[in-house]
């Protein structure tokens, strides 16, 4: 093994979780945002918007108890990615859904050119705060946005996009940046669980 492997090996975490009662969960049932223990909420538009609202508690869960240099601590390179990164990410996206859903003028990008969302994700508190910030806000914005249009299979925007596909995609979007949270944490502290 290569010197430089070797020590990049080394400087990995220990794999440890705070559950107790599931080993390979983030945190116990009990202590878990996501578990309200309650009947499944009844129809699609209830289920997709359960569905969502878990994601996004599973992205926060995620950067919990870590500071501001560890949340803006980039994977491997050339990667930019970084859970501050996918907290800026993510509110980019969360405004930009709303230029699906009109047929006015784009919204500015929050953060500018193409890949600032990452690229601009530094280890300053003050970063942090922005970003967490501007995620509430285009997240209650787009939930806004879309609860004018309850009908799933409205088409809306200059593509025609049905409102069930833009909240599917949300969900896949989601979904798709919480399992990178899960390397980016594990990878900063050694916290491991779903």
């Amino acid at each position: 093994m290569s010197d430089h492997l070797s020590d990049h090996l080394s400087e990995q975490p220990a794999r440890w979780t705070r559950a107790t009662t599931y080993p390979d969960m983030w945190a116990d049932p009990d202590d878990d945002p996501r578990d309200t223990g309650g009947p499944a909420p009844e129809g699609e538009l209830a289920t997709l918007q359960d569905f969502l609202t878990n994601y996004r508690l599973t992205l926060r869960m995620k950067c919990e108890g870590l500071d501001a240099e560890q949340l803006a601590r980039r994977a491997v390179p050339p990667s930019s990615m970084s859970l501050l990164g996918l907290v800026r990410h993510l509110a980019e996206v969360e405004r930009d859904w709303r230029n699906w859903i009109t047929d006015g003028a784009p919204l500015p990008k929050l953060y500018g050119k193409r890949d600032a969302d990452f690229d601009g994700a530094v280890g300053e508190q003050a970063v942090v705060d922005a970003a967490f910030a501007d995620l509430a806000r285009e997240q209650v914005a787009t939930d806004a946005a879309l609860a004018t249009h309850p009908d799933l299979g409205e088409r809306l925007g200059k593509d025609r996009i049905a409102v069930r596909e833009l909240l599917v995609h949300r969900i896949e979007e989601y979904a798709r940046h919480c399992g990178h949270a899960d390397f980016l944490r594990e990878r900063v502290d050694g916290r491991v669980g779903q």
